[in-house]
């Protein structure tokens, strides 16, 4: 899935309770964009956007001397957890453990993609919720509704990354997707981060099927 471009439209102060970061905003534009349902047409053309969040200086070696591999994480869009705080999924632990983790080691990057419910959008999401409600998994769910398992693609936040100027990372991750998708394209995943976190009854079983049929290192 080539870009056409992609390019920075923002660089702002952003403060929050974690630590100081400063805010870029990324916009992408993909030709030709693999369609992720087979009952809606892909469009010709599609704009993507991406926010990093960055703090300190991620281009600084390691105290050992090491290259520079500032820590990363590329959390998808998630409103109901992130915004709303919704225990069906572990999203909004995640961004959190990632911001606090980033903020200890006082540099790092999150970079916050707008790939909505495995990127199949909101909409889509909240009807995917009602058939869970009846019984289906996630993944059954978005194939019901002619979507496939996982829509999202890492291309965006490898471009950034690239944009930044970081040829190497230690990344927050469970998914063994975003490792490769780093590596595909010469970003080398020095150390994976546990994106672990306590689990709560409400998302068991959405755990479940991340480790059993997504391939996700959690327990």
């Amino acid at each position: 899935m080539p870009f056409e471009s992609v390019r920075k439209l923002a660089d702002a102060d952003f403060p929050t309770r974690w630590g100081h970061f400063r805010i870029l905003g990324f916009e992408g534009v993909v030709a030709n964009p693999e369609s992720c349902n087979d009952r809606i047409p892909a469009p010709t053309r599609r704009v993507e956007s991406a926010v990093a969040l960055v703090m300190g200086d991620i281009h600084a070696p390691a105290a050992n001397g090491d290259p520079a591999a500032p820590i990363v994480r590329i959390h998808s869009q998630c409103l109901t957890g992130d915004v709303f705080h919704s225990l069906r999924c572990d999203c909004r632990q995640q961004l959190e453990l990632a911001l606090a983790t980033i903020t200890e080691a006082g540099t790092g990057i999150l970079l916050y993609e707008n790939q909505e419910g495995r990127g199949i959008g909101l909409m889509a999401k909240l009807q995917a919720y009602e058939l869970q409600d009846q019984g289906l998994d996630t993944i059954e769910a978005n194939v019901e509704l002619g979507y496939k398992a996982d829509c999202r693609v890492y291309e965006l936040p490898a471009a950034v990354l690239k944009l930044l100027g970081v040829e190497s990372v230690r990344l927050i991750t469970n998914n063994p997707e975003k490792v490769e998708a780093l590596e595909s394209v010469g970003i080398s995943v020095v150390e994976r981060i546990s994106a672990e976190v306590p689990s709560e009854p409400t998302f068991e079983r959405y755990l479940q099927t991340k480790r059993e049929k997504m391939g996700h290192l959690v327990s």
